[in-house]
Parts: C-alpha cells; structure tokens; sequence
C-alpha cells in the first residue's frame, strides 16, 4: 500500500514516537491528523507540517471524542492508516514496602488508556477504513497498535503497565482475524528502551546505563526508528496479525 495520498490518523501524536511517526507519514505524503490531548503541542506541530497536517484535541478513552476525530480524518482524504501510540505509566509494585497494596484506581486508569483507548480508536478507526474502496489484493488499510517488550518481560513496578500492553498484544491477532474480510491488517509494535522525551530527563550516566544494556546496538531506541518500521508495514501488505520487538535484542531484567 502506497502511503502518499492517504490519509493518516495518530494518537499520541504531538510527541515522542507519535510525532515521528506523523512527521514521517506527512514526508512521505500522506494527510495526518493529530489526536492528541496536550493542546498546545499539537496545534503547534499541525502548524509546522502545513496544510497536509491537522490537530484533534481528544482522549482516545472517549468514544465520542475520538469518533470525531476518526471522522475529521476520513474527511481528509480515504483513511487507510491508523497509528496507535498514545500511553501512559506509572510505577507501583503489587504491595509496597510497607504493606499498601497496588492502588486500584491508579491500575485501572493505566489499562483504561492503553488497552480500551487503543481499543477504542482500533474499532473506530476500522470502521471508517472499511468504508474505502478496496486496493490490490482488497487491501483497504492497516492499523498499527503500539505495545512494548514488558509485555514479555515486566520489571518490578511495572505490574499496570505489562498487563496493559500484554493486552496489546493479545488482541492483535484476533483483530486481524477478525477484519481480515474487510482488508485491514492489524500489526503491533513492542518498542524496547526508546528515546523519547521522558528519558530524556534522565542523567547523562543513567541513560548510558540504559544504552549499555542493549545487546545490539548499544544505544537507546530512537522515534525515528519506531516511524521507519511504522512507514514498512503500511507499505508491505504481508504483514499482518504480527508483534514485532524493537528492542537491540534486549531482554529486560527483573529490575
């Protein structure tokens, strides 16, 4: 499937891996629109990219919301590309050090955003796909959802986050199977230790620390290595119902 001349929606869209992803589909010519719920962030990077670029304001929680900006998208051109990567994470163990267990709303808030929000523009999303006509092979879209490598190998702490992505994972093949007869793929990324604005507050030594870990090649996963592997499964149309690991070979220890 050719990227230019389609249109492109993406969550988390304002920054980190979502900005890269969006600056990547714009360059390579498609209409992208910006779901995202830091305003400013993404007014400002629709502005930058131009008219082939424009900014939603939603919660990817909210069916309405994110209806209206599915919409908004579709009404950019044939929405054929649907990029998940809003997210968020906490830190909290299933019992503290002293005794308090795992806070229940705060478990439940981080599986709300990153399961049943990807869910949520995942089904919305597939329907206003569904509505194009069909390409090569009936080939009518591909949506990318973003999990990660603790949703193998979940550290101290992560216990939200790992069950939230591992959800991720376990609903990509079923939602392929699932809307294989319209022509949507469905192909999940599990990005390893990347290079987003969150490390970016780490020191200098804690970040080295981190690169050092990855087998090969030792260096922090970059956005724009997220985007190239986004901009490769739109455009093979083999791929489908898969996981792939962007992660240096990195298997993440217990802490």
């Amino acid at each position: 499937m050719e990227i230019n001349g389609c249109a492109a929606l993406v969550t988390g869209g304002a920054s980190g891996l979502g900005e890269a992803t969006v600056r990547l589909l714009h360059a390579r010519g498609a209409v992208c629109t910006i779901l995202d719920r830091n305003g400013e962030a993404g007014a400002k990077l629709a502005a930058e990219l131009g008219g082939k670029a424009r900014f939603v304001e939603a919660d990817v929680t909210d069916p309405g919301q994110v209806e209206a900006a599915v919409r908004d998208a579709a009404a950019s051109g044939p929405l054929r590309i649907c990029v998940n990567c809003a997210g968020v994470g906490i830190a909290s163990r299933v019992l503290a050090r002293d005794g308090a267990p795992h806070d229940f709303d705060a478990f439940r808030w981080v599986v709300g955003v990153n399961l049943f929000g990807t869910f949520n523009v995942l089904r919305l999303a597939a329907a206003a796909i569904a509505s194009t006509d069909p390409l090569d092979h009936g080939e009518r879209g591909v949506i990318v959802n973003t999990a990660s490598i603790a949703a193998y190998d979940g550290q101290i702490g992560q216990v939200a986050y790992s069950s939230s992505k591992g959800g991720i994972v376990g609903m990509t093949l079923p939602a392929a199977r699932d809307l294989s007869p319209v022509g949507i793929r469905v192909v999940t990324i599990a990005p390893g230790i990347m290079d987003t604005p969150l490390l970016g507050q780490l020191p200098e030594e804690a970040r080295a620390a981190l690169s050092a870990g990855v087998p090969f090649p030792k260096r922090l996963g970059t956005p724009a290595d997220y985007a190239a592997l986004v901009s490769h499964i739109c455009e093979n149309g083999y791929l489908n119902g898969e996981v792939i690991r962007l992660d240096g070979a990195l298997r993440m220890p217990p802490k």
